[in-house]
């Protein structure tokens, strides 16, 4: 398909806005972000006012950040396990509750820097909890063909709000105080809280029982290890957020220190990266057609890198609102092309988890390098920070050498096998662990494709929940060769088999194909360790003939 054709079936920036649920979660969430940037300009205004450590400024963004690193993964592993609107409501309304008892702390005087730092962290793990859910809701709300310019059009959402909100923060900050705008993100909260509660989704829960969370947390991380492009995206993200953490996190000082200015000052600089950012959202789309994920990603770590440099020698608020406009448009289109890039990466069983890791790999990313780079300010001076952020950030343009982004990513739509195995022993999930052998017939001349292909296979067995893999080719027939892995429950083993995707389903095919004996059974699953198979004494009942059930309730 070419890109023009990609184009006119997606149907443009805005046409995800078409779908009735996806329209007003998004209508919505503009509140909420609202909300958001409001705290963030509250806090670390306040923050000025209580400390004059630049770290401790800094900090603010790094305690809002934080949560998501902490909460995300097992949130995302929540919201693959449970109905994922139910999830997004109990994060809204936990973050709704602690900004209202932030701004009740506020008024009665009682804030301290840390206390304000503790809120910040609460009201952040609430939106950890609701985040990997509404982003993982995306695609069951927008077709495939709509899911790229949707999730520009939930940057978009946060940055329309960032246009204005800093802004809008900064002025209600200098007239009312922090404590009104911590009681205003309390009540932006609630038009989203409410337009999940009127979506009616249907949740279709899985014909096995969920997964321990410790074990569903292991399985969504080992699947964006072993996903080539999962993980390039992770480290790539995370390399960017270490990097270009210094405009926001140290915007305060930049408007007091750099243009001595006031909090007005400081959202007017945010309001121009949140501008940039809206115009870059729009364009997703049109540049994932024209260019690669690569060069885009590329282009836009030098674009950044300059920008930062120019807003660390300018002392003209023109010049400097330029340079963060110019930020904003590089950075929301450098994470927006990543996040496409995991969600189609993805299959649905794991997309809430995929998505979460790289939301904590962003924040993860920013909150580390407004700490260091607030630190480096401290240290130096906030102008020599920003320049050196902004030589960092160019800089990583180099990683595509390294690890290049991939292409069109494979079809990763979840495809039943359409057979059961063969069981002849009384088993429960819980039985383990399991076993699996496959054997293959190959032509010794075709071997080193074979197993060429077979490391793939090698991929696709552990990020879909088997351990221990290996091949073993027969010493006295090499023609024989057998592939092993482990599956720790029988129970692991059947989601294993519930996984498998198209693109897992051709990768299987290209193996058998160099099989040359299509009959007979070729695989064994195995129970190791079967203490609970057979009988201790001769007297004790055998599960497979006396009454005693050994099935799962």
């Amino acid at each position: 398909m070419t890109g023009l054709e990609r184009a006119e079936q997606s149907g443009g920036a805005f046409a995800p806005l078409r779908e009735p649920t996806f329209r007003r979660i998004w209508t919505a969430s503009l509140f909420s972000n609202f909300g958001q940037l409001f705290l963030g300009v509250g806090a670390a205004w306040e923050m000025t006012r209580l400390s004059n450590s630049p770290s401790m400024v800094a900090l603010v963004q790094s305690a809002m950040m934080f949560p998501l690193v902490l909460v995300t993964l097992p949130a995302g592993a929540i919201a693959d396990m449970f109905d994922r609107r139910r999830i997004a409501m109990t994060g809204l309304t936990f973050s709704a509750i602690c900004a209202a008892v932030l701004a009740v702390v506020a008024f009665l005087g009682l804030i301290t820097p840390w206390l304000l730092l503790l809120f910040c962290a609460l009201i952040g793990g609430g939106v950890a909890l609701y985040s990997p859910s509404w982003q993982a809701s995306i695609p069951e709300q927008v077709s495939r063909a709509h899911l790229p310019a949707a999730v520009a059009l939930g940057t978009i959402s946060y940055n329309v709000a960032r246009s204005f909100g800093p802004a809008l923060g900064g002025l209600i900050v200098v007239i009312y105080g922090a404590k009104a705008v911590f009681g205003m993100t309390s009540l932006l909260y609630l038009p989203l809280l409410f337009a999940f509660f009127l979506w009616r989704r249907r949740h279709a829960p899985s014909r096995l029982p969920p997964e321990r969370m410790d074990r569903a947390i292991i399985g969504g991380v080992r699947y964006a290890l072993h996903a080539p492009a999962i993980r390039t995206a992770l480290v790539r993200v995370l390399v960017f957020g270490l990097s270009t953490a210094t405009a926001s996190a140290l915007a305060p000082l930049i408007a007091r220190d750099l243009l001595h200015g006031d909090a007005s000052t400081f959202g007017v600089l945010l309001g121009a990266q949140g501008v940039g950012a809206v115009a870059g959202a729009l364009f997703v789309s049109r540049i994932r057609d024209a260019i690669s994920t690569e060069l885009a990603v590329r282009t836009f770590a030098i674009g950044t890198g300059l920008a930062l440099v120019a807003i660390g020698m300018s002392h003209d608020i023109v010049v400097t609102c330029a340079a963060f406009l110019i930020v904003g448009a590089c950075n929301i289109l450098t994470v927006a092309m990543l996040n496409v890039t995991v969600q189609l990466s993805a299959p649905r069983w794991v997309t809430a988890r995929a998505l979460s890791l790289f939301s904590s790999a962003i924040t993860a990313g920013i909150g580390l390098g407004a700490w260091a780079w607030g630190e480096v300010a401290a240290g130096r001076s906030v102008a020599f920070a920003l320049v050196a952020s902004g030589i960092a950030v160019g800089a990583t343009a180099l990683l595509g050498l390294l690890m290049p982004i991939g292409g069109d990513q494979a079809d990763t739509e979840e495809v039943p096998l359409g057979h059961e195995p063969a069981v002849g022993m009384a088993l429960t999930l819980r039985s383990g662990p399991v076993v699996i052998e496959v054997d293959y017939d190959v032509d010794p001349e075709r071997a080193r494709d074979f197993y060429a292909v077979m490391m793939k296979m090698q991929s696709m067995r552990k990020r879909n929940g088997g351990f221990e893999w290996s091949l073993a080719r027969d010493i006295a027939d090499p023609a024989l060769w057998t592939e092993r892995y482990h599956c720790p429950t029988w129970g692991d083993y059947l989601r294993l088999r519930d996984r498998f995707t198209q693109a897992d389903i051709e990768l299987q095919t290209q193996a058998d194909a160099f099989n040359r004996s299509h009959q007979g059974n070729r695989v064994r699953r195995r129970l190791e360790r079967p203490f609970g198979s057979v009988r201790w004494k001769a007297d004790s009942p055998d599960p497979q003939q006396d009454t005693v059930s050994w099935m799962a309730p």
